[in-house]
């Protein structure tokens, strides 16, 4: 073996391999296909990486591994291992770095569970006109009097019947044009991209084309596969965004990309492969299912499947060639690092991306496995932190087109507020950071099974009612050992809040309301880290065997990121010189599962009435669609880009009172009278 590199097997995936030595575990994990949940980007701050270094020799591996095979303990690590566990061989994957043979047990609530995503399409109003257009004709053949080129045979029958003039030909269209004319007997569907460029020719009557909205979002990636010219939506397909090993927030990517040679190119090939792979999960699920066949005693040779087609169903059996456009929208960043472009001046004051501009670019030219001629649209980008996918959710809900004035939440890994009506549009981004998404928290989770997606707590006994991802009924309907509980996600830290306000739990402030818990036994001190915390799941709930809690700092986390969102949207109201707003949009895989009511009492956004607030979605991939099925929407999104005024909040002089004032609940000084009945008034009068 290479003295240089070491040995390293991870269980329970069993993956293994040859690493270079210095390298962290983190590092290991990701050479060797295993995710390790990384979510502050290796800083050392979120604890979510613990993993147990075996001690022995390990004869089925051929490996000794041994705690001298890592460097040295560091102190960072005391605040998420206690000395117990420190014994027992655990240490933090992002600290601990690799120097011999090693056998690493990722616990399971370190692994990067499967992420249910949900980002269904919504039934919105869109106007057929897609770039891509089929057409059909009937093509000339030719003659010895009149031997004209195939190619413009076609282009005399799309003007005559059509009245499409001065058309170009992709090269790889063109290879299979003489073919295409003379299997179908000079009868061929056109597809014509754009009313410019002939992007595909296929023999006989084809009845459709398809394309794909993609939403890639700096955790999740969605993708609508859609008929262009029925504009049904056929499947929605998503997926984690392979990128997340590198870190959950932007910034930390960017700072891989400057930190790491060749990295940029790494993340780049990720979610291009990521993309790869969204294409053919959309194209697998227009085949019947496949059964491996059984082989007979003693039979060799490669394995067989069978299709196995669900009785009275339809499919469509399409391959990656009839995908023939493409629209997609990312944050800043993300769209820097799919393109290739340096992204680390985004990152930088005054933060200026590299194009604002949309993009036509062909597929192939990113890898993209699709129909060679196809493009993909590249929406255009607002300013370094509000980007395409915020002009996705504004050509969804056109605030532009409207007199009320709008308040638009894209609640995500970052924050992103749009407010304004017809006459003026301003927008701006605050680092509502990863701490609703679960990380920096003692045991906040992606939504994944076993996350806690729905909380109550019972205002007089204290008692918590909860709903776990992958479970139908409510703790308070089940046994404790059917809940498998195994931490806590977005919508339930966004419940969990207004829950422990609501219930007196904690105070005004925030902290821990130990009068009202003198009695309680969910409530305690850690032995520990000396934290006051509050249980919300016993062990005996619980799939990792430990009780599930809330601590006061996890409590702080995330009145940094509700105070970032409320102090943003009042910012803005102030600039825009308005005494109320008349709409609120909650937008994002957040603004799906958002309770409205928690959402104010927890206050992360002025108070209004809660008939105005809705719930929008994925507004940034509804808005993909919308330019994928319009072509006008397209212009519009670059309108979009350059007509909405951006803020750079942390520059305005009041931001830093603002932000301090509403970290309380619902906020230190202004008042929220659509409470009064929802919330006691003892709670809100304090």
């Amino acid at each position: 073996m290479d003295s240089d590199k070491a040995m390293v097997i991870f269980q329970p995936s069993g993956r293994r391999g040859e690493v270079p030595k210095g390298v962290n575990l983190i590092e290991a994990s990701r050479l060797l296909g295993v995710d390790i949940e990384a979510l502050c980007g290796e800083k050392k701050v979120c604890g979510k990486c613990v993993v147990r270094i075996e001690e022995g020799h390990f004869e089925k591996y051929g490996v000794t591994s041994s705690m001298d095979n890592v460097t040295a303990w560091q102190e960072e690590e005391e605040k998420f291992i206690n000395p117990e566990r420190r014994k027992k061989g655990f240490r933090l994957g992002c600290v601990a770095h690799v120097k011999g043979d090693l056998l690493v047990f990722v616990p399971e609530e370190s692994r990067a569970g499967k992420q249910v995503v949900s980002k269904a399409a919504r039934d919105i109003h869109i106007d057929h006109n897609p770039a891509v257009r089929l057409y059909y004709v009937e093509v000339d053949p030719p003659t010895f009097e009149e031997p004209t080129g195939d190619f413009e045979r076609v282009c005399r029958a799309l003007e005559r019947d059509f009245g499409l003039c001065n058309l170009t030909i992709d090269l790889f269209a063109l290879r299979r044009l003489p073919n295409a004319l003379r299997d179908g007997n000079w009868k061929v569907s056109v597809s014509v991209w754009n009313e410019k460029e002939v992007i595909r020719v296929r023999p006989g009557k084809a009845e459709s084309a398809y394309g794909l909205a993609i939403d890639v979002g700096t955790t999740t990636v969605a993708a609508y596969f859609c008929n262009l010219c029925t504009m049904e939506v056929i499947d929605t397909v998503s997926m984690m965004n392979p990128q997340c090993k590198y870190g959950e927030d932007v910034m930390a990517r960017i700072t891989f990309h400057m930190t790491t040679p060749g990295g940029l190119k790494r993340m780049s090939d990720d979610i291009i492969e990521g993309l790869n792979d969204l294409v053919g999960q959309a194209i697998t699920n227009t085949h019947p299912p496949k059964k491996k066949v059984k082989k007979k005693k003693g039979e060799e040779g490669p394995d067989e499947f069978v299709e196995v087609p669900e009785q009275g169903k339809t499919y469509l059996r399409l391959d990656r060639e009839d995908i023939e456009d493409v629209t997609i929208g990312f944050n800043t960043a993300m769209h820097h690092i799919l393109l290739g472009l340096d992204p680390e001046f985004v990152g930088m004051a005054p933060f200026p991306p590299v194009i604002h501009h949309s993009l036509d670019i062909k597929a192939r030219d990113l890898c993209v496995n699709i129909n060679p001629s196809a493009y993909m649209f590249v929406l255009p980008i607002e300013a370094g932190f509000v980007g395409a996918d915020n002009v996705g959710v504004l050509i969804c809900e056109e605030p532009y087109k409207h007199e009320e004035n709008q308040l638009i939440i894209d609640i995500g890994t970052n924050g992103e507020l749009v407010l304004g009506n017809r006459h003026k549009l301003i927008s701006s981004s605050c680092a509502t950071g990863p701490a609703l998404e679960g990380a920096q928290l003692s045991f906040g989770m992606r939504a994944a099974p076993g996350a806690i997606e729905r909380i109550e707590i019972d205002p007089e006994t204290k008692d918590v009612n909860y709903k776990v991802i992958g479970r139908e009924a409510w703790r308070k309907y089940s046994e404790p050992k059917e809940m498998k509980a195994k931490g806590i996600c977005g919508s339930g830290i966004l419940d969990v809040l207004a829950e422990l306000y609501r219930s007196k739990v904690i105070t005004k402030s925030g902290v821990f309301n130990k009068k009202e818990l003198k009695e309680c036994p969910r409530f305690r001190i850690n032995p520990d880290n000396r934290q006051p915390e509050f249980v919300l799941a016993w062990a005996e709930e619980s799939s990792i065997d430990k009780d599930i809690v809330i601590s006061q700092k996890d409590v702080r986390q995330i009145q940094l990121a509700k105070g970032a969102l409320y102090a943003g949207c009042k910012l803005m109201v102030k600039r825009m010189g308005l005494e109320k707003l008349d709409k609120v949009k909650i937008a994002g895989a957040f603004g799906t599962h958002v309770d409205r009511t928690k959402a104010l009492i927890m206050g992360l956004f002025p108070d209004c009435e809660i008939d105005m607030i809705a719930s929008v979605g994925n507004a940034a991939g509804d808005g993909c669609r919308a330019a994928l099925l319009n072509v006008k929407k397209r212009v519009e999104a670059n309108w979009c880009s350059r007509n909405v005024e951006y803020i750079e909040l942390t520059v305005e002089p009041t931001f830093q009172k603002d932000f301090m004032e509403a970290m309380q609940l619902p906020h230190m000084t202004d008042q929220f009278p659509h409470l009064r009945g929802i919330v006691s008034d003892e709670v809100l009068d304090q």
